[in-house]
């Protein structure tokens, strides 16, 4: 029998040091290690006041982790990055879960992204549009994506 699958979210200066450590270890297995990436995962953005980490943990090891920023350029927008499932935790809807629980803290608000190209799909099923053309990051295609700004969206 499975465990049931938490869901978590802390600001950042909430974050106790061995979260913060498991949710970094598990960016780095994934951007890093699984990708064979290197690049600057450490960006200075974990720990501002208006970070909020969104996490799920089973059997006590975290499985997939979101962060959300705050962006104030006249007005306050949000910046979904870092979303990454663990490997043998996906197909199991935790990234769905962690998404829609960003996406209604964020509510009408502007919320942008950085997708790997492969998963432009999956960002447009939670209302995400391309809002520029693909560039290349770290050697990874990648499309900004944009939702919001307006009315709420509504899933189909």
């Amino acid at each position: 029998m499975t465990a049931t699958a938490a869901l978590h979210r802390a600001w950042a200066l909430d974050l106790d040091l061995r979260t913060l450590y498991d949710l970094l270890r598990l960016r780095v297995d994934v951007f890093v290690v699984e990708q064979a990436c290197p690049y600057p995962e450490l960006d200075g953005r974990d720990l501002l006041p208006d970070t909020r980490h969104l996490w799920i943990e089973q059997d006590g090891q975290v499985v997939c982790t979101l962060r959300l920023t705050e962006e104030h350029d006249g007005s306050t927008s949000y910046r979904i990055g870092r979303l990454c499932t663990r490997a043998d935790a996906r197909g199991h809807g935790h990234t769905t879960r962690l998404l829609r629980t960003a996406l209604a803290e964020v509510g009408s608000a502007p919320c942008l992204l950085s997708a790997q190209s492969h998963l432009v799909d999956m960002y447009a099923k939670h209302g995400f549009t391309p809002d520029g053309e693909e560039f290349i990051e770290d050697g990874i295609p990648h499309v900004p994506m944009r939702r919001g700004g307006g009315e709420p969206w509504r899933e189909v």
